[in-house]
């Protein structure tokens, strides 16, 4: 074999499945310095539950991304959608009715992030940073700035922590989630459409496809999903923190850029998010077991972040 061909043979290898090894990786090292308490069947079952609630935001974080568009509110979007289904359960409506309306608003204020990027063509940072600080403010007129605890019902906390068998009935949601909206982007034309607006927008526009419609459609199942997100960890604690959400947004457009990097082509992706937030909970889950303080977990969780962009970049060809 020539110096050549290893040396394709290598970077392929590094462009297809370094992140599947180093999650691997990551795996062995929290195995060896931790085997009781973290290379467990009960602890992994464990970690999948903790990440639910990133992949469902996750999720709408890739389906923005690919339509090359950002929404910064899906954080604020997160703990509204909490509070609004805590404080409908308060009111004793239907639990259908507390997990089922707050999807319903949050899917309208995602869409008219849509429509306000896409109708007057104007950058979605700032359109969703502005969306983000309205939320905010919405979430305190709600709440006063308090926790929402008093007088939830228990039945509110089904969703949450409900168990089948050993497996939690979080982990069965992501899955179907991931198993959906794996299909959607993979097989389907909406799928395909949003990567061809995300790929080059004006050559979408001639091929005749509706990027209004497109991009409306993203920010709205984004919000959704980033509302799905607050209430189930509501759900799973029983209560509802105005800035629950506050710490989903870094967290899933950090599993998005880990994503990139599983795919060849270096695009956001539905299963390279599903292993950019398993990386980034086996982290938070071993370094907590190993007592690691938080502000370490945030600058490990910023230097991936800035690990895999480079690597997309690399893996893209776009770097010199």
């Amino acid at each position: 074999m020539t110096m050549k061909a290893k040396q394709w043979n290598a970077k392929y290898i590094f462009q297809t499945y370094g992140t599947i090894l180093a999650m691997i990786l990551i795996i062995l090292i929290f195995s060896i310095l931790r085997p009781g308490a973290f290379c467990t069947l009960r602890n992994f079952i464990n970690i999948t539950r903790q990440m639910s609630p990133l992949m469902f935001v996750a999720i709408g974080a890739t389906l923005i991304m690919s339509v090359n568009e950002f929404d910064l509110s899906v954080g604020s979007m997160a703990s509204l959608g909490g509070v609004m289904a805590a404080l409908f359960a308060v009111q004793g409506r239907p639990i259908a009715q507390c997990f089922l309306l707050p999807m319903v608003i949050c899917g309208l204020i995602g869409w008219l992030n849509g429509w306000i990027v896409a109708r007057f063509r104007v950058l979605s940072f700032i359109t969703t940073l502005g969306m983000s600080t309205v939320l905010s403010g919405i979430i305190y007129r709600l709440t006063g700035g308090a926790t929402v605890f008093e007088n939830i019902p228990q039945s509110f906390a089904w969703l949450g922590t409900t168990r089948v068998g050993t497996i939690p009935l979080l982990s069965i949601l992501m899955v179907i989630a991931t198993a959906m909206f794996w299909f959607l982007m993979r097989h389907m034309a909406a799928g395909r459409k949003m990567y061809a607006i995300g790929g080059n927008e004006e050559a979408a526009k001639i091929a005749g496809i509706n990027v209004k419609k497109y991009k409306n459609l993203a920010f709205a199942l984004c919000a959704v999903l980033a509302c799905v997100t607050g209430m189930l960890v509501a759900s799973r604690v029983g209560s509802a923190n105005t800035t629950a959400g506050a710490g989903y947004f870094l967290q899933s457009y950090a599993a998005v850029y880990i994503g990139c990097t599983v795919s060849k082509e270096g695009v956001p992706n539905i299963i390279g998010t599903l292993v950019g937030a398993a990386i980034l909970t086996i982290l938070s889950n071993g370094l907590t077991i190993m007592q690691m303080p938080t502000y370490m977990q945030d600058i490990i969780t910023g230097g991936i972040i800035i690990l895999a962009v480079i690597a997309q970049k690399l893996g893209r060809g776009d770097a010199k």
